[in-house]
């Protein structure tokens, strides 16, 4: 095959590759815009604010301070900005995932993490990510996105690593 038939073969290749290539599912997906992210891309955002509730970008914006104690653990301390002190004992709603603690279908024990808890990249939440809730009704598991409303109760100032408690949560 001559030089010029063998650069048009190619170029003719390239140019059908790169078309299907284009036209594939695969390049859609990667498209901002063109459909709703499914489950798995959704895991780089946190669950989305309730109408009325607290964004999770407002709860990570507590920094977080860490210390190896004598016996060598990590031992960490929250310092809370004035927006999120402001919501010390005050009644929030916010959207999460169940991470159960409990055996059953009713959870009235849990821990509501902002990320989802199949995500590989956020297996090990910072304290700024999770909330610990206990639930007097509970709440059923599922793997989908909940809504709690109770009294939010900043804490951690024990170097226990948990900043967020609701004690009274219920569906909202």
């Amino acid at each position: 095959m001559p030089v010029e038939e063998t650069i048009m073969h190619n170029r003719r290749s390239f140019a059908a590759l790169a078309l299907g290539l284009l036209s594939s599912p695969a390049y859609a997906a990667m498209q901002p815009g063109l459909r709703p992210l499914a489950p798995t891309e959704a895991v780089w955002k946190p669950a989305d604010t309730p109408p009325g509730g607290i964004a999770w970008s407002l709860l990570e914006s507590t920094k977080e301070i860490t210390r190896t104690d004598a016996k060598g653990y990590v031992r960490s301390k929250p310092v809370f900005p004035p927006g999120v002190r402001a919501l010390d004992r005050k009644v929030v709603k916010v959207s999460g995932y169940m991470m159960p603690l409990q055996n059953g279908t009713l959870q009235k024990h849990f821990v509501l993490l902002a990320y989802p808890p199949d995500c590989p990249f956020h297996l090990n939440p910072s304290p700024m990510q999770f909330i610990e809730i206990k639930s007097p009704a509970g709440l059923g598991f599922d793997y989908q996105v909940k809504t709690v409303k109770g009294t939010l109760q900043l804490g951690g100032h024990d170097e226990g690593g948990i900043f967020y408690k609701i004690w009274d949560a219920s569906p909202a």
